[in-house]
């Protein structure tokens, strides 16, 4: 029986990737308060966040210097834009933070409202960039298949989910998805890790000749790809495939949204893989979600062509009303603080080495997991129907679904991942013990899940 705010959420609000069916039996998950690691929903029950909510809440919930950073900045100047060489303080001095924060020659900052918006910003900067430098042919942009890029038009090209194409005339024209570096489910039976980047490589060869190298502006990854399945490469992956960008005159744009402010455990994603990106997309960690704000970050590679230009383009037409919001850049700089002064890049680095080892001891000898994965505070198991040939249970059992469910009703959030697969991803101030009940919750609710549909 749903209640009255569940039955008026139903009648009136479009929820994102939200089951038609499941939601109409379950109704919203209703959260009215937080703090640490754990929500609390309209009723009083708790729940621990194994997600930082979308992968983002990296400090915690309950933050006071963030909510009193927002406040401030609201009775001071609760808006001004930035278009028209318009500026705010916290806007300024977030752009040069950032910069500075960089280890990559970092030249301008452009900041959006999400990641989605940001990496379509990173497509516009890519084809101004080719457009002056006397190649408007050099429009096509790369991905790989199960990567999560965002939902505007552009970005949602760039994603390689199936279900974020369908039905809506999806992915445009330009847009080229490579296979996913799974060595576990893409790799051919025998075939050695470095056979497998090998393999890789030789696809982003044929695709680039194919579809002609004049004519291929781009290549954009996660580090670690996030939504798609928590997707770590064979080590070398990134370094070959750069090999192959940079001698066709081909950008990388890492996709830094999970993966940045340390959730690898190194400061940058990109760091912790070998990426040496030309452009850079942030978001999520930016604020750990207390308010919306993204960046695009342009190398000096990139913006000396466009400056070059200044006098013949006049500005970079593009911008959001809410571009540079002085309250969001007011709350980043108060969550880049925190983690600052708590150390927690440190703290993500250590616990993380904690959640790797608790989850291969955990699941190593299951017989329905076919692979733990992850790197640093973000893991995942693969469910399988048998280990040995690796098959996956009927799509019709809903598997994800039902793990995602009976996983809350031990009261953990934790998310579906790829096609069947559980993701955890939790803030860097997350306990020990927190990851043991995280991970025994995702345990029972296997064996409990598995003995159903066998």
């Amino acid at each position: 029986m749903l209640t009255d705010l569940q039955g008026i959420d139903l009648d009136s609000h479009l929820h994102p990737f939200t089951n038609f069916s499941d939601i109409e039996k379950h109704g919203a998950l209703v959260i009215k308060r937080a703090s640490g690691t754990t929500v609390q929903d309209v009723n009083g029950r708790k729940f621990l966040d194994a997600m930082a909510g979308l992968w983002c809440c990296d400090v915690g919930y309950g933050r006071t210097e963030i909510a009193e950073a927002i406040a401030e900045q609201a009775h001071e100047l609760a808006f001004f834009h930035s278009f028209f060489g318009m500026a705010t303080e916290p806007t300024i001095r977030l752009a040069d933070r950032l910069k500075e924060m960089m280890p990559w020659p970092i030249a301008r900052v452009f900041f959006g409202c999400s990641g989605s918006d940001a990496n379509d910003t990173q497509i516009k900067l890519i084809w101004l960039y080719n457009n002056l430098r006397g190649r408007p042919e050099k429009t096509k942009i790369l991905s790989r298949r199960s990567a999560y890029h965002g939902i505007t038009l552009g970005a949602s090209s760039m994603t390689g989910l199936p279900i974020v194409h369908a039905n809506m005339n999806l992915p445009l024209d330009g847009f080229h998805h490579l296979s996913m570096p799974h060595y576990y489910r893409e790799a051919e039976p025998g075939m050695s890790e470095s056979d497998f980047v090998a393999k890789m490589v030789a696809e982003l060869e044929a695709t680039i000749a194919r579809e002609g190298p004049e004519t291929v502006a781009a290549f954009i990854a996660e580090p670690v790809m996030a939504a798609g399945g928590v997707i770590v490469p064979p080590e070398g992956y990134y370094p070959a495939m750069q090999a192959v960008l940079k001698k066709h005159d081909i950008l990388f744009i890492a996709d830094e949204v999970v993966c940045g402010f340390g959730r690898l455990g190194q400061p940058w994603g990109s760091q912790a893989l070998g990426i040496e990106p030309d452009l850079v997309t942030i978001a999520k960690g930016l604020t750990s979600g207390y308010a919306p704000l993204s960046a695009s970050l342009i190398s000096e590679k990139v913006w000396s062509v466009i400056e070059a230009h200044g006098s013949e383009i006049l500005q970079f037409s593009h911008g959001q009303t809410y571009s540079g919001h002085p309250i969001s850049t007011a709350a980043a700089h108060a969550n880049l603080d925190i983690m600052e002064n708590e150390s927690l890049f440190d703290r993500a680095a250590e616990t993380g080495i904690y959640m790797q080892r608790r989850l291969r001891e955990e699941f190593a000898d299951h017989p329905h997991v076919g692979e733990v994965r992850g790197l640093g505070l973000i893991g995942a198991i693969d469910i399988v129907k048998d280990r040995e040939d690796r098959s996956t249970f009927d799509p019709d059992l809903k598997l994800p679904l039902r793990l995602f469910r009976g996983i809350l009703d031990k009261g953990v959030i934790a998310r579906a991942a790829g096609v069947s697969g559980i993701a955890m991803c939790p803030p860097y101030v997350v306990e020990p013990a927190e990851i043991d009940t995280i991970i025994g919750a995702i345990h029972e609710t296997v064996d409990e899940v598995i003995s159903e549909v066998s």
